[in-house]
């Protein structure tokens, strides 16, 4: 209930933002019923499907790439001192380099391709997900460490079998914050040489100062972004279930 008046209470001033704004100006400023006009015509006669299934395919290839050696690696970080002194340093420094500031160097190698923008969208992401998940792993309880290890359990098995289990749902929660970030990256991937996607349409949109369909464009990300929330939240609650309880 308070989510909806929350939600009223934004398009109440987004709206009453718009009737302030001098008439001269409107159009830059437009009222939620024209951006979902506009939102409406993309949808119907600008194929806007095949652009958000574009921008949706280079969001979850570049994540799942980025997990996928992200994942392990800050596992074995967090559960090994040797191979967190090996690697920390040079990871916390990249973490601190501008994603965007890759572009040209991507655009060098892979020219505008969907790999230079599925390569930064993987670059924004991975060296903080390895961050958060060295520190979920760093984080569970050393008395299930230390009870594997009285009871003679291998360094294999109580990773395996203590550490990665007692990590899993703190790592979860890491990805479904990390893939947010993602989708805040991808107007910047789309915005050099592409030709579909939702950057693309919007860029195109900037270019004849049709902020309708720039806003559109922002809507839609805004809701993928907040679906693709919900899945992984539906995800986590059905994987672990008593992590939500416990949180609960």
């Amino acid at each position: 209930m308070l989510a909806f008046v929350g939600a009223m209470a934004f398009l109440g001033l987004w709206e009453l933002g718009h009737y302030l704004t001098p008439a001269s100006a409107r159009k830059f400023f437009p009222s939620i019923g024209e951006v979902g006009s506009a939102l409406y015509v993309l949808f119907a006669e600008r194929n806007f499907l095949h652009d958000v299934s574009v921008s949706c395919w280079r969001i979850f290839v570049s994540f799942l790439a980025a997990s996928a050696i992200a994942v392990p690696i800050g596992i074995l970080m967090g559960s090994f001192g040797n191979i967190r002194a090996l690697f920390n340093p040079t990871l916390t420094a990249w973490r601190y380099l501008p994603a965007a500031s890759f572009i040209p160097l991507l655009l060098v190698w892979f020219g505008p391709t969907d790999q230079a923008k599925i390569a930064l969208l993987f670059i924004g992401v991975i060296f903080f997900l390895i961050s958060l998940v060295l520190d979920n792993t760093t984080a569970i309880q050393k008395e299930f460490v230390e009870a594997g290890l009285t009871m003679g359990a291998s360094r294999r098995v109580i990773l395996s079998g203590i550490v990665v289990p007692a990590a899993l749902p703190a790592i979860f929660d890491s990805m479904r914050n990390m893939i947010a970030v993602s989708w805040t990256y991808l107007v910047i991937a789309e915005i050099v040489g592409a030709q579909d996607g939702i950057g693309a349409v919007m860029m195109r949109a900037g270019r004849f100062l049709n902020v309708d369909v720039i806003m559109a464009g922002i809507v839609t990300i805004g809701a993928l972004g907040l679906l693709t929330d919900l899945i992984f939240r539906g995800i986590c609650r059905a994987l672990f279930p008593w992590n939500v309880e416990r949180r609960s």
